[in-house]
């Protein structure tokens, strides 16, 4: 039965975001400069004016999305404390970000997180680093609207299709007109919203009989890792968390947009602590189910009278919808929700602007169309926005495990694009070469391994592998990016030394960057 005092108040929320949206995008047009690249850099960037305080919110609220919320919530239920990854990982990947990258990539005055890719291999070898910067923003988006579709279908009775198709409406809409504006100042409220939301619905939660109580059983929500296999693939995930979540144009968008190198990295710092403490109140609200007897409850997972004292394997995505429906009175089960929807907008919008940031100014203006103008790359833009949320809306209705495709998302981004990114700002000899090669082989390594979430079958099988799950246990991802890591170097290295030492002919030099370099090279306005 749908619940339409719920649905007010959520669309009341809506209105809410939107207006502030609204208002904050107009900054975007009351402090447009006239420099070169300046009307992109106002949309993309926000004018690299992002404040302290705005940057560490906005910062924040991008890794605190709905898959965060749920996902955390899920994994601290399935497995406890040791099994709840991501919180930790991705507080992390903030941190090593700001101490490795932050400072070189916001000094060298970038606009987005291809631009060394692009000047130092070439437009279009630097342009194939957008697929899975790509890949990696719309699966993101995929996972939180797919939490918030959830979320709305549990607790109001809403068409989950519905739901999610508003909610990226009006994701979309103020990104489309306000830029990177419009997405740091929502995110503040968002950010207030979430905190406030589910702390409040905490207590409401802890207070009922159905729910035991949390110290008397410490050992069964801090959970257990397992033996030998299971320890590699603990460790192989946390490692993807860690460094795959670094080379994402959605944290780079901060760090570029921030006043000073040194801001930047002030910014990643205090954001890993603020993804912390954000993932106190799931973490809570997942030890709440797992010491609930839900038989007492009137939650009947299979909608036919029948009750169960655990939650199903199957509707553990929908941890926290459950915990606010079932364990907490209506006025709080709304305004639980409210941070819910929050956090997948404060995520879904950053998402959609980087991917179609990437697009327009790496793809369109430097690839395609080099004399395209400034009013050109923001139309194309913003059709790339709307594009990117429809995408992104589709796989939020077709794909069902929210932790899974979380961790899918980190995936190919750390297979590929971060020990690419470690060599374009540390290994100065690297070349277009190099490059390729590791792009294959981390491809078809990690392609190899096979993924359930999306049926491909695993040809190679590594050691500890379970046919009867598919699951590799060797920490083959980990072992991909190595590989294409070190074939970047040893290519790089090689082909080097074999043309400047005459091993090789010049003419066979056919990308042009050993030695026979173009005469002329792409250059970015100095907006430092």
């Amino acid at each position: 039965m749908v619940d339409w005092l719920g649905i007010i108040a959520i669309i009341f929320f809506y209105i809410l975001i939107l207006i502030v949206g609204i208002w904050a995008g107009r900054k975007t047009d009351e402090t447009k400069n006239v420099i070169e690249g300046g009307q992109t850099e106002e949309v993309m960037l926000a004018g690299r004016n992002i404040g302290t305080l705005v940057g560490i919110f906005t910062m924040t609220a991008t890794w605190v999305g709905g898959a965060y919320i749920n996902g955390t919530a899920e994994a601290l239920y399935n497995g406890g404390i040791l099994g709840c990854q991501a919180p930790v990982g991705y507080a992390l990947s903030l941190v090593m970000g700001g101490i490795f990258f932050a400072h070189p990539m916001r000094e060298q005055g970038y606009v987005t997180m291809l631009d060394p890719f692009q000047i130092k291999y070439g437009q279009r070898v630097g342009g194939l680093m957008f697929i899975p910067a790509l890949l990696g923003e719309v699966f993101w988006s995929a996972a939180i609207l797919s939490a918030l579709g959830a979320t709305l279908s549990v607790i109001l009775g809403m068409d989950m299709a519905a739901s999610v198709i508003l909610s990226a409406f009006i994701a979309v809409f103020y990104t489309f007109t306000g830029g990177l504006y419009a997405v740091a100042y929502t995110d503040v409220v968002q950010l207030f919203c979430i905190f406030i939301g589910l702390w409040v619905c905490i207590p409401a939660a802890l207070l009922q009989k159905k729910t035991s109580d949390l110290s008397a059983n410490p050992t069964g929500w801090i959970g257990q890792i397992g033996g030998l296999k299971e320890k590699l693939l603990w460790i192989d995930c946390m490692l993807l968390l860690i460094f795959g979540g670094i080379p994402w144009q959605v944290y780079f968008q901060r760090v570029l947009s921030s006043r000073t190198s040194k801001g930047a990295q002030r910014l990643s710092f205090v954001a890993g602590i603020g993804c912390i403490l954000m993932a106190i109140p799931p973490a809570i609200i997942g030890a709440i189910a797992r010491n609930t007897d839900w038989s007492l409850t009137e939650y009947s997972p299979w909608g036919n009278g029948t009750k169960t004292i655990s939650i199903p394997a199957d509707q553990t995505s929908q941890v926290v919808p459950l915990v606010f429906q079932y364990l907490t009175p209506k006025w709080v089960a709304f305004i639980g929700l409210g941070a819910v929807s929050a956090a997948v907008m404060s995520s879904a919008d950053s998402s959609v602007l980087s991917a179609a940031s990437m697009f327009a100014h790496n793809i369109w203006k430097l690839t395609i169309r080099p004399n395209a103008s400034e009013r050109e790359v923001i139309y194309v833009m913003r059709i790339s926005i709307i594009a990117v949320g429809i995408l992104a809306t589709i796989m939020a209705l077709t794909i069902n495990s929210i932790y899974g495709l979380w961790y899918l998302c980190a995936d190919l981004v750390y297979v590929i694009l971060f020990p690419q990114l470690l060599c374009v700002v540390y290994f100065h000899k690297s070349n277009t070469y190099g490059c390729l090669a590791g792009y294959i082989v981390g491809l078809i390594l990690r392609l190899s391994g096979g993924e359930a979430l999306l049926h491909f079958k695993a040809i190679i099988h590594y050691p500890f592998y379970d046919p009867s799950t598919s699951i590799q246990y060797f920490p083959f991802r980990t072992m991909s990016m190595l590989a294409s890591l070190f074939t970047t170097i040893f290519i790089s290295k090689f082909t080097t030394n074999a043309f400047l030492n005459g091993k090789l002919p010049p003419e066979w030099d056919i990308l042009g960057c050993v030695v026979n370099l173009p005469t002329d090279s792409l250059r970015l306005p100095d907006t430092r």
